[in-house]
């Protein structure tokens, strides 16, 4: 018996923990240590249709319990992907969530479409909070972020998970988005964030603000995922401070089939495989599975 086995929009999964996007690249780094394919899936790092430079430095900060990152986006654009690092990956047995992004409803329809032969899922970042100051439309207003998942819907076959951010109305974004077609959720993104450097009297990053990540976001993380699966029969995947199977079960609890695991990768590049280790002997123990868990919290004593 796989006690970690998963089902996610017509996708069998050989267990639940898959990597955070912006966390793990497309796997090259990692691939000399594990194979690739012993992970839930891989969620590639933003991918838009040209290339970014990405935010000034300094680009990331250490906070109590976690950091702040404000990497704007830096990628080589998607040609260049679907060129090289998307079929290699797909040659490693990995299954794939290719994240996506743009500045335009267009644009995400434009990435969506060439990444689609190699991705399993589509999750379209409607929430990155490291560029146009924490204020791209599409996190914060239903309307804008239904365009964007309408014209990605037409432009590919694949699944397609919307990443929803925590600076903003998460509820009435997802409502939206579930009259636009979106097939599932993906939460949460980065908290906007800053520090202070006290030597220069200035913001310690060169963005100012930033992506506040890791296990000082958990609890968010936690109710966010909780209150969105009342209100939805769409599957969620769950992320935010994830360093454990305690961490993943609380986000099974809540309501998530999938959870992702990132800020902690790097501390620990083994930290995704490790955790589904420990569910599966936590599970072992109980003779349960992970499918036991998922929404579990919600119903009543």
């Amino acid at each position: 018996m796989n006690r970690l086995e998963v089902e996610f929009l017509g996708i069998t999964f050989p267990n639940p923990v898959v990597t955070a996007s912006g966390t793990f690249n497309f796997g090259r780094e990692y691939a000399h240590l594990y194979p690739l394919s012993r992970l839930g899936a891989i969620t590639t790092k933003g991918v838009s249709p040209r290339p970014l430079a990405g935010a000034p430095t300094p680009r990331i900060t250490e906070t109590p319990m976690g950091m702040l990152n404000a990497i704007g986006l830096e990628n080589k654009g998607v040609d260049a992907y679907v060129a090289g690092e998307l079929p290699w990956l797909k040659e490693q047995g990995a299954r794939v969530i290719v994240n996506v992004f743009g500045d335009t409803p267009a644009d995400f329809a434009l990435v969506a479409g060439k990444v689609s032969p190699y991705a399993d899922l589509i999750e379209v970042n409607l929430s990155c909070p490291n560029v146009h100051g924490g204020n791209l439309p599409f996190a914060h207003d239903p309307e804008a972020a239904a365009a964007v998942i309408r014209r990605v819907k037409d432009a590919t076959d694949r699944p397609v998970l919307a990443k929803l951010s925590p600076n903003g109305p998460i509820l009435p974004v997802a409502e939206a988005l579930e009259a636009a077609g979106v097939d599932g959720f993906s939460l949460i993104n980065t908290l906007l964030g800053m520090r202070m450097d006290l030597e220069r009297k200035r913001p310690v990053l060169g963005n100012r603000q930033g992506g506040l990540s890791g296990p000082a976001i958990k609890p968010v993380a936690v109710r966010l995922v909780y209150e969105l699966y009342r209100h939805t029969d769409r599957p969620i995947l769950g992320m935010g401070g994830v360093s454990s199977a305690e961490d993943a079960l609380e986000f099974a609890l809540a309501g998530a089939r999938l959870v992702a695991v990132g800020t902690a990768t790097f501390a620990d590049p083994y930290a995704p495989l490790r955790v589904a280790r420990e569910l599966e002997e936590y599970l072992e123990s109980r003779n349960e599975r992970w499918e036991d868990w998922i929404g579990a919290g919600h119903t009543p004593a």
